[in-house]
């Protein structure tokens, strides 16, 4: 049996020039399959992250995420005929490459409860107790990154 494997291109993209494409994507995922408002979706603090678009082999936009300056990573959403297929752990991984290279020790999110063992496996832990985002039960998780100028004392 052979497997195919789809390619997937992730990379960081300018607020400005991709906004119509994060927009289109988050709206999807967000406000119409999961009915959050859109004025919760739109908190303002898009032009001040850094963001991720992931695109398919045919050069379709099927994910996106953001990172604030303070290693918050959010918004993170994958159209649903491509879950579970490695998009969101791409686009997580280039977000955490983004974080240790900007020096950054550590990393949070807020993540849905279904999603919890999505972030697990990416080395996230559970931080305090559940609590209500748009009517979504969520999880603060956190994640501690290696820095590249730690010296041999953190063993």
């Amino acid at each position: 049996m052979t497997q195919h494997h789809e390619e997937l291109r992730v990379e960081l993209v300018d607020w400005l020039e991709s906004e119509p494409t994060i927009r289109a994507i988050r709206e999807a995922v967000f406000v119409f399959e999961q009915a959050v408002p859109k004025e919760l979706e739109w908190d303002g603090l898009d032009p001040l992250c850094a963001h991720v678009l992931a695109w398919n082999d045919l050069g379709e936009a099927i994910g996106t995420a953001r990172m604030q300056a303070n290693g918050t990573i959010g918004r993170m959403a994958v159209l649903k005929d491509w879950r579970g297929r490695g998009v969101g752990r791409a686009l997580l991984q280039t977000l955490l490459d983004l974080a240790a290279r900007q020096g950054l020790s550590r990393v949070t999110l807020a993540a849905q409860i279904h999603a919890l063992g999505f972030y697990e496996q990416a080395g996230f832990h559970v931080v305090g107790e559940p609590f209500m985002d748009a009517g979504i039960p969520h999880r603060s998780m956190a994640r501690d990154l290696l820095l590249p100028q730690a010296g041999p004392e953190r063993r």
